[in-house]
């Protein structure tokens, strides 16, 4: 019994090709890749592999590549089965020396066919080879009397030669030219003898193809004729039953308007059953519309739904927006309140500074005058006593001058002071609408 080895990594195709494969007869043994199809052929041979082309470890072509590298595999078919069977798949399989390439799912008897044409041609090649091994001897029988024909003595120039030399060498010549021509017609006949031993061989091998088609051909004749046998023993079967039948018919034949009138209720009763039937189909048809429209509404209304929850997520964020705007509104307007009370308070402040400023110009210009009229009261002391009264006067009036001038720088410091102060709060406030302004314009573009 042939040994098949199927190599897929699909478990279905694995069991469809086994069952195939044993109903025709055949041994099979199952790999599910192609490292497990390698570990099984290092211990053990087939008559035929038969492998999937494209598997996740090995494919078809590395498998077939590497049984055609192992001297022992060589000869083994090997034949590729692939669900897409076109010009690249059929390269790629002649490159890798395959046997052939068998698209699936399998057709009828296509894998069995196939896998019994590759035996046959396994059988007509190691037949050709025993033959080939037959006919060697007389080749090496020819081989030796080659070897052993001496080369052409070199022959002197007649000038050179004594004529009783001359002879001799003419009658040593003259057996050897024999023998090269007895040899020369055993290698012609050797050679017409091997001519005729291949197209002997030729003509065995054309009749074991045909007599393996024969066998094909008769094999499928004889699986026909089992099927009459067994359909002509199911007529004998049912002609005996329809015998028995008639037999009871014959006794019914009085019962024939009753029947007749039975099979029309059943013929109405069948009409009006497929009536019903027919209305039941529509019915269903429509049922199988309806829920189909059913599933695609409430598709449509779950997405409804989460458009809706999107929508009123983004609404709330809207409004969360809206009201953080609002408040970031409200805190503007309070800076800028605040802000133009500053800017009246700098104001005030200036206008004061600018009074002080004049005041304190006066009093300078006043203390001038002062300093200058004490100058003259001085140098005119010493002519009168009254003069001196003045002068003490004077001074203690300049004294409160100075007081009061001291007083007023100190009043003009704090509020230069109070303005740098102000400035900055002014600078801080300016960055925070600033910062407000361009957060507010950020989000409104969000938005």
């Amino acid at each position: 019994m042939s040994k098949i080895l199927i190599v897929d990594d699909s478990i279905a195709v694995r069991k469809v090709a086994e069952r195939l494969l044993i109903e025709a007869g055949f041994e099979v043994v199952l790999a599910a890749n192609g490292d497990e199809a390698l570990a099984y052929l290092a211990k053990d041979e087939v008559d035929v592999i038969v492998c999937d082309v494209i598997m996740p470890d090995k494919s078809g072509y590395e498998v077939c590549a590497f049984v055609r590298n192992q001297p022992r595999l060589a000869a083994i078919p090997v034949l590729l089965i692939s669900g897409i069977v076109n010009d690249e798949v059929t390269q790629q399989a002649q490159a890798c020396l395959a046997d052939g390439v068998l698209k699936k799912p399998f057709q009828g008897t296509s894998l069995k066919d196939k896998v019994s044409e590759l035996l046959v041609r396994k059988q007509a090649r190691s037949t050709a080879a025993s033959s080939g091994a037959g006919s060697d001897p007389n080749q090496d029988e020819v081989s030796p009397h080659q070897e052993e024909i001496p080369p052409a003595p070199s022959l002197s120039p007649a000038s050179e030669l004594l004529p009783e030399t001359a002879l001799a060498q003419e009658e040593c010549q003259k057996p050897v030219e024999q023998e090269t021509l007895a040899i020369r017609e055993n290698l012609r006949l050797t050679a017409d003898r091997l001519n005729e031993v291949e197209s002997l061989l030729q003509t065995e091998r054309d009749r074991a193809k045909g007599l393996a088609d024969r066998v094909i051909e008769l094999e499928e004749e004889v699986g026909r004729a089992r099927e009459m046998e067994r359909l002509l023993e199911d007529e004998r079967r049912r002609a005996s039953e329809l015998e028995s039948k008639v037999d009871g018919l014959e006794q019914e034949l009085s019962r024939i308007p009753q029947l007749e009138s039975m099979l029309r209720e059943a013929q109405e009763s069948a009409e009006t059953a497929r009536r019903e039937a027919s209305t039941l189909k529509q019915a269903q048809e429509t049922i199988a519309q309806l829920e189909a429209a059913l599933h695609t509404e409430q598709a449509s209304a779950a997405q409804l739904v989460q458009q809706m929850t999107e929508l009123e997520e983004q609404a709330a964020r809207g409004k969360d927006a809206e009201s953080a705007l609002a408040r970031e509104r409200e805190r503007c307007a309070e800076l800028e309140r605040k802000a133009n009370e500053t800017e009246a308070l700098l104001l005030v402040a200036k206008a004061k500074l600018e009074e002080v400023e004049s005041e304190l110009a006066s009093e300078r210009r006043t203390r001038e005058e002062y300093e200058r009229r004490l100058s003259e009261s001085e140098a005119k002391a010493t002519k009168t006593q009254g003069l001196k009264v003045l002068l003490s006067a004077e001074r203690e009036r300049s004294a409160e001058i100075a007081q009061k001038l001291a007083e007023t720088e100190w009043v003009a410091m704090n509020a230069t002071r109070r303005l740098e102060e102000i400035g900055s709060k002014l600078r801080e406030i300016a960055s925070v609408a600033s910062e407000l302004s361009k957060g507010i314009g950020e989000r409104e573009s969000a938005t």
